[in-house]
This record gives structure tokens, sequence and C-alpha cells, in this order.
């Protein structure tokens, strides 16, 4: 957790920089990403907390329009972790766990050049989230259910040779409570890298 502050610090940092007169890029993308996830789930009536770390894995599209050293855009991500968050065996509530699937994004990020080829953005949107509860001793059904929020974060892109470009991203989901668990907010940070082409 510590680590995702520090770099959502940094990523803020950057982004507060004078932009300078350079060219943003523009365009569709098309890209894969991977990296670190740590969830957090609170009980709902907040006496209990549990957190795991796992890796994540997707794919994005988006398209952005360059705004000369400025742009903005719009962004899509499907993307899946496998986190499984446990409560501790003093909980009394009706589920033991919860474990993470596949995750939805669809929103808007807007950025500036910092120098050729080096953009700085932040992001937000709206975000989903495929869970499963379940106990440990099997005495309940599993439910699986969709819980929606928010994202944001922001990231730096890094123009490669021809097509190619690479970015450095750290991003924070806050979800709905889980109306059929006793779970309450959950959360997860991530930190990702990615490889994409722009066209």
């Amino acid at each position: 957790m510590k680590k995702t502050i520090l770099l959502a610090a940094m990523a803020t940092s950057i982004a507060a920089t004078p932009a300078l007169a350079q060219s943003a890029p523009g365009g569709l993308h098309v890209g894969a990403l991977a990296g670190y996830e740590g969830i957090d789930v609170e009980a709902e009536d907040g006496s209990a907390t549990a957190n795991a770390d796992s890796a994540v894995y997707g794919i994005n599209a988006g398209y952005d329009i360059a705004l000369g050293g400025a742009f903005v855009g719009v962004e899509g991500e499907i993307s899946t972790s496998g986190g499984t968050t446990e409560f501790p065996s003093t909980f009394a509530g009706a589920r033991d766990g919860l474990e993470t699937d596949a995750q939805y994004y669809i929103g808007a990020r807007a950025g500036f050049a910092l120098t050729p080829g080096v953009t700085a953005y932040g992001k937000v949107g709206y975000t989903s989230l495929d869970t499963r509860a379940f106990t440990q001793a099997g005495s309940l059904a599993e439910l699986e259910e969709n819980a929606g929020g928010i994202r944001y974060g922001g990231g730096v892109q890094i123009g490669l040779p021809g097509p190619l470009e690479a970015r450095v991203e750290y991003r924070r989901s806050e979800y709905d409570d889980l109306a059929s668990a006793d779970f309450g907010k959950t959360t997860t940070d991530q930190v990702v890298v990615g490889l994409g082409v722009r066209f």
C-alpha cells in the first residue's frame, strides 16, 4: 500500500509540472497491460477487514484528440486478477472471504506532453468488478455478484520506435457495497505497465 501511495504522489507531482511546447499524441490506440493489484475488503458492519495481493493483466483501447501540447480522450479496459481475501476467524459474518475476477472500465483521460515522446495524464471513469463470496466450510452457496464503482488515477506514457508506446500507471477503484453478501467497502489499488500500438 505504501508503494502505491508513493507512486500516486509521484504521478500527481508530474501532472503538476508546467507543460512545455511539445506535441501530445492523438488517434486510436490499443494495448495490453500487466502489474500488481492490492485489494481491501471491509465487513458491512465495519468490524473486520481483509486484504490480498495478486497480479492483474488485461487489454485496453481508446481514442485521443490532440490539442497541441495537450490531449483529451476516452478509454475502455477489460482485465482480470486472482485476489482472494479471507476475514479472520474471529469475524462472525455469513461469508468468510471474497474472490475477485473480471474488471471492466470505461472513462475519460486527459494529459499533456512533458518532453518529446513523454506524456503525463490523469483518468477517471466507471468500473465494475465480478466477485465470488464464499465460505471455507461450504455451508452456504457461493454468491457471484457484480459491483460498480469509480476508478481514478494517472500515469506516464512514453513513445517508442514506430507506432509503439509504453505506459506506467497507478489507479484506484472504489466499489459499492455488495448487496447479497456481508461486505461493505471494497477497493483495489493497482500499479501496471502497458505496451500498446497507436494508429
